[in-house]
């Protein structure tokens, strides 16, 4: 919704730009299609944000009301590409990349210098590699089976430990990447259960060390995941939509997200 009011955005991204200059930080502007089908802000904000001099410009193809229902529209970055082409700031998509092969089809689908993946790697850091391996015109993929992703599971864990300095609130983070990791694979439910409790990284490695191996599980570990939740309404500001033009500042209790 943010994009909506351009004077607004406008001030921001310049600030953002500012401010990283200091530290040679190249700021990366991302956003959806608008705020729903009848206000389409995404045309408008990328030629602010290159004009304002960001690195890249990335779009989800998605309105902020549709969150993440249906497909993402990649005609969106095709047009983003086209109006920006001559301004020479890249766009990155964004949008139901789940595999390499997909990302290899946005990018000639819609001309964009390069994708951003979000819900696609919950569970599946491997799809990096996944991606490389596409750019690089390879017909490689990341298969581990459970066992291989039981070490990535532990790693993972030890990596947190190492960022919060808290082996508790690592733990605690790591619990909700255990349902997309383990997804596909046959876990009894009395162990998922266990490993949403997770509370030590001793415990960890003995509930993931009564895992039985198995491959991948291709059909549904590749399957879309993360939120799926249908659209909804966004909820704005009062007074939001009446002038684009309008400089306003947003209370922090006004402010929220658009999905």
């Amino acid at each position: 919704a943010l994009p909506y009011k351009r004077r607004l955005f406008a001030s921001l991204v310049e600030a953002a730009v500012k401010g990283a200059s200091k530290y040679k930080i190249p700021v990366t502007v991302k956003m959806r299609v608008g705020i729903d089908s009848q206000y389409e802000t995404y045309l408008d904000a990328g030629k602010i944000a290159a004009d304002l001099g960001v690195a890249w410009v990335a779009l989800h193809a998605r309105t902020a009301a549709q969150l993440y229902e249906g497909k993402s529209d990649w005609s969106k970055i095709k047009n983003l590409v086209e109006h920006l082409a001559p301004t020479g700031i890249p766009v990155l998509g964004n949008g139901d990349i789940w595999s390499g092969s997909d990302a290899i089809e946005m990018v000639k689908t819609t001309g964009c210098a390069g994708v951003v993946v979000g819900r696609g790697c919950l569970g599946r850091p491997w799809l990096f590699a996944d991606l490389v391996a596409a750019f690089n015109g390879q017909e490689i993929r990341a298969l581990p089976n459970l066992f291989e992703v039981r070490e990535i599971i532990y790693r993972h864990a030890e990596l947190l430990t190492q960022y919060f300095s808290s082996e508790d609130r690592a733990c605690r983070d790591l619990r909700k990447h255990m349902a997309w990791y383990l997804k596909g694979f046959r876990v009894e439910r009395e162990l998922r259960a266990k490993f949403g409790m997770v509370s030590s990284l001793l415990e960890l490695r003995q509930l993931l060390d009564q895992l039985v191996d198995q491959p991948y599980p291709v059909a549904i570990g590749d399957a879309p995941r993360g939120r799926t939740s249908h659209g909804r309404a966004v909820s704005l500001p009062d007074g939001w939509l009446n002038d684009p033009d309008e400089l306003v500042a947003v209370d922090g209790e006004d402010s929220g997200s658009g999905g």
